[in-house]
């Protein structure tokens, strides 16, 4: 009898692992599909650019004005490149390995994503960057963090408001520190120790957009980070805000494979928002 249980939680566990295994695709599924229509629109944007200046060019002969257009319709281009290629490279989950990623350029193209989003609902978003070196993380797990971060804070700030994105280099600990604040409402006292936990949010259902309220994306945020030797502190406080504070290792060895148990691991763009929680 003894025997037969032990197969029977044998059995139960992988029939759990493989359940995890299709919610983590139906979650990245989810994920780039919300991607895909916010994109569409900013690509959007982009093409209306490129067709305006190039009538203006049609129209005018001067050359002068010919060259702003040109200048103007370039720019424009490349930003449609950078727009598609970020959405390729999550849609194809890039490798599973480790390697020096630039988290500058990271979050700057995470922030061309959402820019239509952002301008929607009036966020104000202010970067500062410290001189820092290449981190050693999968840059489309963290891509996805981010996003992830970006949209839970807008969420948090129906009305509008401000939102800080910091990079900041510790080379005592050969660590970098990127750093997520809203002026939005706060997460209660209460809930702070719970939001890492898989199913539990702080919202009532998606947003207008969509978006958010299934209470998965701030667990699997903590999965990527713990894989990556990092670490996630969030401090909030209510009526002023929330500050995620996560922590990647600096880049000084070369390229290597995640363990396996995260290979599989991709989050939706909008979950809960939360107290320390890796290693150190």
């Amino acid at each position: 009898m003894a025997t037969n249980r032990i197969k029977d939680e044998q059995n139960l566990q992988q029939q759990i692992d493989v359940l995890k295994q299709r919610l983590a695709q139906a979650q990245r599924l989810t994920a780039l599909g919300e991607l895909v229509s916010t994109t569409t629109h900013e690509f959007n944007n982009v093409l209306m650019t490129v067709l305006n200046y190039a009538k203006m060019g049609m129209r005018h002969k001067d050359a002068k004005t010919r060259d702003k257009c040109f200048s103007k319709i370039y720019a424009s281009a490349n930003r449609a490149a950078t727009i598609t290629n970020t959405v390729l490279g999550m849609a194809r989950n890039r490798s599973a390995g480790l390697e020096p990623t630039d988290l500058v350029k990271l979050v700057d193209d995470t922030l061309l994503l959402l820019e239509r989003e952002m301008n929607k609902y009036r966020i104000v978003v202010e970067k500062s960057y410290q001189q820092i070196p290449p981190a050693m993380v999968n840059g489309n797990q963290i891509q996805q963090i981010l996003l992830n971060l970006l949209i839970n804070a807008r969420q948090s700030m129906p009305g509008g408001g401000r939102l800080w994105i910091k990079l900041l280099n510790d080379p005592e600990n050969k660590m970098i520190d990127m750093v997520v604040r809203d002026n939005g409402g706060g997460i209660p006292a209460d809930k702070l120790p719970r939001i890492f936990e898989s199913f539990y949010t702080t919202k009532n259902g998606p947003d207008a957009s969509g978006k958010g309220g299934t209470g998965l994306g701030l667990s699997m945020c903590r999965d990527i980070i713990e894989a990556h030797h990092g670490r996630i502190r969030v401090d909030s406080t209510i009526g002023k805000g929330t500050a995620f504070t996560l922590k990647f290792p600096v880049a000084s060895k070369p390229a290597r494979k995640l363990p396996s148990a995260v290979l599989s691991i991709s989050m939706p763009v909008g979950a809960a928002s939360q107290p320390p929680v890796g290693s150190g």
